[in-house]
């Protein structure tokens, strides 16, 4: 019995440990066959929820992003692997505390390093860091060298930092790497805007739209671009195409608003900019709009006060100030109009509507004397004096104080620094007219024209070829202007000048009548040389018609005075009027040539 129970107890062990090897052998190619497709189980919801992210991050929707890449964290992704991309999710959602923590260590995965390092070269640009920014971009280049969009980011930051030439040239080779880039022909649509002009620009923008037709960026630059150059129909049918696309969408309203406000349709214009839903409000074009609307409809107060925050921001801007001045008059803010424009009224190149604003402003106050000098001075033909670019800088404060040769010393080092700038040649070329060098002026303002060439420019451009009687120079270049910018009214001016120059009397007389006829009709020194050229063209009726309408909008101006008596004189009436008004010329402007003629015809008369 105990050798029959002992061999039964050996059997039964034996029967289980071949049956388990069986069993083993039989599995073994079925666990084989199913280890790859657990590890991919694993390993394939990090990977899908870092490419959704990325998907997410394309459409602009960081707080999506975030959630997926927190997703890929739990279920095992390294930090390595998702910090570029969660830090760019933070950033969108405009938490830069927590995007530069992500950021800042620099550890990226080889695929991620471009992205990682853009986004860091973002991030310190938003906090205004630009020798960061460009140490950022830089080890970005070293993975990706031939990233058109990369170097377009690179040309923006250049631009912003006042590398204008090193911005273009930027642009130029993102073209050059991928000529169907979107945003490098975006990029290099508004440098060719600023530089060669409105019409230039289009094609760069039709060509950026053939590749992306519902770009919302490009669409909204050509549709500004449109607008400039009058084309209002062509604006109003893109902007209607960027609210298809984007029903909402602020840019969009913003440039229906303002194409309704030039119109004069107001109320219009203050609907369609609520609907940007205050997305804008912070912009100093939205501001100046702003300012308009609520002067339109009697909220002084309120329009100044837009003003002043768009001279917070800008204080150069040739707009604001104008605005912010009739705003503070037509609110009954007098004395505060004379404290405020204190500094402007004291410059000798002062603007006309600014002093005649304060000495408005000053005759209600009771202080007579003080207006009947600030009107004398506004009623002065205007000189074509240069104004320093920048008053508050070092270089406008050498020149307001004398100290020319210190001013062209720092200008001079300014230009040496960076000479791609186009506020340093500009300046430079400003000091250099000042003094007279109308020929060192030309060559800073050209070589600040590569960069852009505003109506600013045009005029100093336009003064320094007239100092050295050029005059063949400066009509190419107006010429070229206009050509490239059609509803430029500086350039018009200056053709119509140009005109009479050459003698062509008719073709200064036609522009300065569209002029007038467009807008112009109060503007005393447009409606004096329209006189002028009249009395040309044998039209000596007109001439009074238009001298006369000059002298009632002010009859403080010698120039309108003289032209009335001109006028007269041709016209063989009012000799008594005509004396007098040339006598009160003569007292204001001197003898001059045209006096003289006056003074001629009327002892003919006699």
């Amino acid at each position: 019995m105990i050798c029959s129970s002992s061999t039964t107890c050996t059997a039964r062990p034996r029967a289980r440990l071949r049956w388990s090897r069986w069993l083993a052998a039989l599995l073994a190619p079925v666990a084989l066959s199913l280890m790859p497709l657990a590890s991919h189980a694993e390993g394939e919801p990090r990977a899908a929820l870092i490419a959704s992210a990325r998907e997410a991050l394309v459409r602009n929707d960081g707080i999506d992003a975030e959630m997926k890449l927190r997703r890929a964290l739990a279920r095992g992704a390294s930090r390595e692997q998702v910090a570029a991309y969660l830090g760019s999710a933070y950033l969108r959602q405009g938490d830069r505390a927590r995007a530069r923590k992500w950021l800042a260590p620099a550890a990226f995965t080889r695929d991620s390093a471009a992205e990682g390092f853009r986004v860091l070269a973002q991030l310190e640009l938003s906090e205004g860091h630009l020798a960061a920014a460009d140490h950022a971009y830089d080890r970005a280049l070293q993975v990706t060298p031939r990233d058109a969009g990369l170097w377009v980011e690179i040309g923006r930051m250049r631009y912003r930092g006042g590398e204008h030439i090193a911005a273009i040239e930027a642009a130029d080779h993102a073209i050059a790497l991928d000529p169907r880039n979107v945003r490098a022909l975006e990029f290099r649509g508004q440098l060719v805007r600023d530089r060669y002009g409105l019409l230039a620009a289009i094609p760069w923008f039709e060509a950026a739209l053939a590749q992306a037709p519902e770009d919302l960026s490009v669409l909204g630059e050509y549709a500004a671009t449109l607008g400039e150059l009058g084309r209002g129909s062509d604006m109003l049918a893109v902007t209607r195409r960027m609210l298809k696309i984007s029903g909402g969408n602020p840019r969009a309203y913003y440039l229906q608003a303002v194409l309704a406000a030039r119109a004069g349709r107001y109320e219009l214009a203050r609907g369609l900019l609520a609907r940007t839903r205050g997305k804008l409000d912070n912009q100093p074009s939205t501001l100046m709009l702003e300012a308009v609307l609520e002067l339109a409809a009697g909220n002084e107060q309120t329009a100044s006060e837009l003003c002043e925050q768009v001279l917070e921001r800008q204080p150069q801007n040739q707009r604001a100030g104008p605005l912010l001045a009739r705003a503070l008059f037509e609110g009954g803010q007098y004395r505060y109009l004379t404290i405020r424009f204190r500094d402007e009224i004291a410059r000798a190149d002062a603007s006309p509507y600014i002093l005649t604003l304060a000495a408005r402003s000053f005759e209600i106050l009771g202080d007579r004397v003080q207006a009947g000098a600030l009107l004398d001075r506004a009623a002065m033909p205007e000189r074509a004096g240069v104004r320093i670019v920048g008053q508050g800088n070092a270089i406008g404060s050498l020149m307001a104080q004398g100290r020319s040769q210190e001013a062209v010393a720092v200008a001079s080092r300014a230009v040496e620094a960076e000479p791609g700038s186009y506020d340093n040649q500009s300046l430079a070329g400003d000091v250099q007219l000042a003094l007279g060098n109308a020929g060192a002026a030309q060559q800073r303002y050209a070589a600040a024209a590569r960069v852009r060439l505003p109506e600013s420019l045009l005029l100093r451009r336009f003064e320094a070829y007239g100092a050295v009687n050029d005059l063949r120079g400066a009509a190419e270049m107006v010429a070229g202007y206009l050509l490239q910018n059609p509803g430029s009214r500086t350039a018009l001016r200056l053709q119509a000048g140009l005109a009479a120059r050459a003698g062509d009397a008719a073709r200064a007389a036609a522009i300065l009548d569209y002029l007038r006829r467009t807008g112009s009709e109060q503007d005393v020194q447009l409606l004096t040389d329209l006189a002028l050229v009249r009395l040309g063209t044998g039209a000596p009726d007109a001439a009074a018609d238009a001298a006369g309408q000059a002298y009632r909008l002010q009859r403080a101006s010698p120039t309108a005075a003289q032209a009335l008596a001109l006028s007269y004189a041709t016209l063989s009436i009012h000799r008594g009027a005509a004396v007098a008004l040339l006598d009160k010329a003569r007292r204001m402007l001197g003898d001059n040539p045209l006096l003289a003629e006056a003074r001629v015809r009327l002892n003919r008369e006699g």
